[in-house]
């Protein structure tokens, strides 16, 4: 109630976006369970925001559990960022520039009545005992007590997204790309031909599109029995990526098959969880899910140099 009224006491300070959803990945996949994919967005150059980052932490928390109870049956969450820059002087959370955190799923929707109610306190859809109905207006007070504001768009069938928008830090250069994703990112002096595989078309097309802005060539498939096909018409292939968790043959399945075949080839097991079935596939480099563009270059490099 306190952030609702805009009350409570806030550390402001500069945040680094990327970084902060970076340090939430093993959090948010923990909590959403197996049966939510989560994808992130992000543009190279991300300017720091000013917020509380305890606080901004625990609202995206809320919007992603909240995206979770929208999707029954499980589906797919996409956290982003873009900046917005300054759209109204007469309203004061538009005024300058803005950073714009979106959760965005893939659920059940709310219509127009629901989501004009949606961030009054208490409100809720979720039943009796099964929530309080008081993330959304603690999302939405943080947001006008930092000097930003939250953006609801939603219909039924079609899914919602929350954008939490935050106020750019002061002194950070409108052209300005991060040094330290700069320095962290590993130069290679090929591109290399890449399979991706994942049965999420949404998380595909994303790997896809941040392999291909690192340079490389990407063959993209949405199955084990469909890499493996290409594989064996395809020789000069250096790398396979493939997500873990899908349905006929998982990641693990995928690379003994395809080790048995070809000795020795690189393949990294994209997974949000920590251990893999028992065998060769246990072996392999692992990227964590959620990843950044950063993660999967500094994994391709580890496979590169090894």
């Amino acid at each position: 109630m306190l952030a609702f009224a805009r009350r409570q006491e806030l550390n402001l300070k500069p945040i680094d976006v990327t970084e902060l959803i970076r340090g939430m990945k093993n959090l948010l996949q923990s909590s959403l369970g197996p049966s939510v994919q989560i994808e992130t967005r992000f543009p190279l150059s991300v300017p720091k925001i000013t917020a509380d980052p305890n606080q901004l932490e625990l609202a995206i928390l809320n919007l992603a559990m909240n995206a979770k109870d929208a999707m029954p049956e499980g589906g797919s969450i996409v956290i982003s960022a873009r900046e917005r820059p300054a759209q109204s002087e007469s309203d004061p959370a538009k005024r300058g520039r803005h950073v714009c955190i979106a959760v965005t799923d893939t659920g059940i929707g709310m219509d127009k009545s629901t989501l004009a109610s949606a961030i009054e306190p208490f409100y809720t859809t979720k039943g009796v005992g099964k929530g309080t109905g008081l993330g959304l207006p603690m999302v939405h007070g943080m947001a006008e007590q930092s000097g930003g504001k939250l953006f609801l768009k939603s219909a039924p069938g079609k899914g919602t997204t929350a954008e939490i928008c935050l106020p750019v830090a002061e002194g950070e250069n409108e052209t300005k790309i991060s040094e330290d994703l700069k320095q962290s990112r590993p130069e290679f002096t090929r591109g290399l031909k890449i399979v991706s595989v994942d049965d999420d078309p949404l998380v595909g097309f994303n790997t896809s599109a941040m392999l291909e802005d690192l340079g490389h060539t990407v063959l993209s498939v949405s199955s084990g029995a469909q890499a493996l096909e290409l594989l064996r018409r395809e020789q000069n292939v250096d790398l396979l990526i493939t997500d873990q968790a899908m349905p006929g043959m998982t990641g693990s399945e995928l690379a003994e098959a395809i080790l048995a075949e070809r000795p020795g080839f690189s393949i990294i097991i994209a997974t949000g969880y920590a251990e893999l079935p028992e065998g060769p596939a246990q072996a392999l480099p692992r990227l964590a899910k959620p990843f950044f563009q950063d993660d999967l270059a500094d994994a391709i490099a580890k496979v590169a140099r090894s």
